[in-house]
């Protein structure tokens, strides 16, 4: 198992190299990409496919060719392999027919963006990617509402807005840090409550984003979050999104994990309290 470079290709351990160029073969999540890695340091192995989509045939060949007397190189897209990447299958049944596995560690996306956040590290916990769903999303946010220490999830570009929104309604006013494309050219790191990062992000988010939590303030352990209304959360994210009425209506009720048709109700009860 190589952990491979996260983006920087200057990344890679010499340790990482050596082995890459002794295997007789490497199986990789998509050929093309680690291809380019390859030719960076002119390694010449040959290599083969291993991804999610075929990993349930593929890894029975791998182990045939391993029981065979082949040294095999598992490598991820980026970062080391099984880490929210495919890979779990190949390791698991190779362990179970008596096989060898050696870890060859390298870099790791969210090690990286954890040790930069400035959030406490003495207890935290990785959950991989954030569920797509709004309201499963919801679900997890409230488990973590009162947990005393730092949680690290992935999230997709286009969804990372809205997950934000989804965190500040959740969540308060908790410490959290976007590390967006760590290692890379564009490396950016931002910092401060949801409400407050998501004005700092651009409107076209792009790139991979590791998202941190940190712990609640102690003060603030136990107590619920209070939630605000229907109209100041459109307010905020018109106010600090550019966003039109009808865009911020619809990011406020992914948020909430409620239908527009729901929110759009709400929000006329809202206005016509105000009204009154």
């Amino acid at each position: 198992m190589v952990g491979t470079p996260i983006g920087n290709l200057e990344d890679m351990t010499l340790r990482a190299i050596r082995i890459l160029k002794e295997v007789d073969v490497i199986a990789c999540e998509d050929t093309r990409r680690t291809q380019t890695l390859l030719n960076h340091y002119l390694i010449r192995t040959r290599t083969t496919s291993y991804h999610e989509h075929n990993e349930m045939t593929k890894a029975p060949e791998l182990i045939i060719e391993l029981e065979e007397g082949s040294n095999i190189a598992l490598v991820s897209d980026a970062g080391m392999p099984v880490i929210s990447d495919p890979g779990f299958r190949l390791i698991k049944l190779a362990i179970r027919h008596g096989i060898r596995v050696i870890p060859v560690p390298g870099a790791s996306a969210f090690v990286a963006a954890l040790a930069a956040a400035g959030l406490p590290v003495n207890k935290f916990f990785f959950s991989g990617f954030l569920p797509a769903k709004a309201a499963a999303r919801q679900k997890v946010l409230e488990e973590i509402k009162n947990q005393a220490f730092t949680h690290v999830f992935y999230e997709a570009p286009h969804r990372i807005r809205e997950t934000l929104a989804q965190m500040e309604e959740i969540l308060g006013p908790r410490p959290v840090v976007v590390a967006r494309e760590v290692t890379k050219a564009y490396e950016e790191f931002l910092r401060g409550t949801p409400s407050e990062v998501l004005s700092q992000l651009q409107k076209n988010v792009k790139g991979e984003i590791t998202l941190l939590v940190g712990p609640p303030a102690p003060e603030s352990q136990g107590t619920p979050v209070t939630r605000r209304s229907i109209s100041e959360e459109i307010e905020t994210l018109m106010a600090g999104n550019a966003l039109d009425e009808r865009a911020a209506l619809k990011a406020v009720a992914r948020a909430r994990g409620i239908s527009k048709s729901e929110a759009y109700r709400l929000w006329q009860r809202e206005k016509g309290k105000r009204e009154s």
